[in-house]
């Protein structure tokens, strides 16, 4: 697998994607010796499933253990902190990491119980947990979502879980935007895969979820979080440390360039979870929906969910998308299966770049 490569999958079998992914990717080729330490580090902030947006499915990493354990990986390690203040070891337990570790006779690294070094992050001194940096190689499963500060979070934030709480505090009084870029400095993500299977439309913590029935995997953090942000409707400019690590010399953000690789069709239907503050449900009001595939479905929520108020009451008619819409008339159409229609946004699926663009253009 190429560093300027970026490889997608859809299904709902997580492990049996994990798996696919690491074979097209040639995982085992990309570590080598097989005495490596593997590091396997998710995103824990908060101990709640993954079900609800926040948290990495545990079946990513039961599927990549398998993968490496047949391929004669013995070496292999997952570390964790969960978001300041909360306990690592009940995110461990109910996001279900224990069952694994359990399964697998892999190790559990609490990292906020680890020591830590003063590293030279290019400029910036951050303490760095000594576990991550024993890893010869590391393998990052951030999820794709939402945060209310940084707009999203996926591979670059997501290793502030292997620094200490009093830094991520730390971190935050900085405005998040400098330590997130120099941490990547220092810290490895040399093999990743996002977890977009339901990630949260907007908070860290989860309570949004999305369904879009997907997995991508990379080899540059910048890259992947570039890429990221365009399937959830942003420009990059508008998530500043995806630029400053690239200035650091961390990745490219030349989505342009970028090699995306389907490895299958879009097949799954889309499911939409409301949350409590019943976001989700409030944005899908203003769907047509029909036969959707997931991804198509979650393009479309992350594009609404960046209109304003006057943008949304703007729409004069509701939005179309699914694969029950082929060869029919319409007014707004999402996806190539809406070709027929006055106004379409093609693509199958569409980002949410793209579908914000095109709202935007027709409302």
């Amino acid at each position: 697998m190429d560093k300027n490569e970026i490889l997608v999958v859809y299904g709902d079998d997580i492990s049996a994607m994990a798996i696919r992914l690491a074979n097209e990717a040639n995982l085992a080729g990309l570590i080598g010796d097989r005495r490596k330490w593997i590091g396997i580090k998710p995103n824990l902030v908060v101990a709640r499933p993954a079900s609800g947006g926040a948290t990495t499915h545990p079946e990513i990493a039961w599927g990549l253990i398998s993968y490496l354990k047949e391929n004669g990986f013995n070496n292999i390690v997952i570390l964790e902190g969960a978001w300041a203040g909360a306990s690592t070891t009940d995110a461990f337990k109910i996001c279900g990491f224990g069952k694994v570790a359990d399964e697998w006779g892999v190790q559990l690294i609490d990292t906020k119980q680890d020591k830590t070094k003063p590293c030279d992050c290019r400029g910036m001194e951050i303490e760095i947990c000594q576990s991550a940096l024993a890893v010869d190689f590391m393998i990052n499963l951030p999820v794709m979502k939402g945060h209310c500060q940084t707009l999203i979070t996926c591979a670059l934030k997501n290793n502030k879980g292997v620094i200490p709480d009093w830094e991520k505090r730390r971190f935050h009084t900085l405005g998040l935007t400098k330590p997130i870029a120099h941490l990547n400095t220092a810290v490895r993500s040399d093999f990743i895969v996002v977890d977009a299977v339901c990630g949260d439309l907007d908070f860290e913590e989860g309570g949004n979820p999305v369904h879009s029935g997907r997995m991508f995997a990379a080899r540059d953090p910048v890259l992947c979080d570039a890429w990221v942000a365009a399937q959830m409707g942003y420009e990059i400019s508008e998530i500043p440390y995806i630029g400053l690590a690239e200035k650091l010399g961390v990745g490219s953000a030349d989505i342009a360039n970028a090699k995306v690789r389907e490895l299958n069709k879009v097949s799954s239907q889309a499911r939409v979870a409301a949350s409590p503050s019943g976001k989700v449900r409030q944005l899908a009001a203003c769907v047509n929906e029909n036969k959707a595939c997931s991804a198509c479905y979650a393009s479309l929520i992350f594009a609404l969910s960046r209109l304003n108020r006057t943008e949304l009451g703007a729409l004069w008619d509701k939005i179309c998308v699914g694969q029950g819409f082929k060869g029919k008339k319409g007014n707004l159409g999402i996806g190539t299966c809406t070709i027929e229609f006055k106004a379409f946004c093609p693509g199958c699926p569409p980002s949410g770049a793209d579908v914000l663009a095109f709202l935007r253009k027709n409302i």
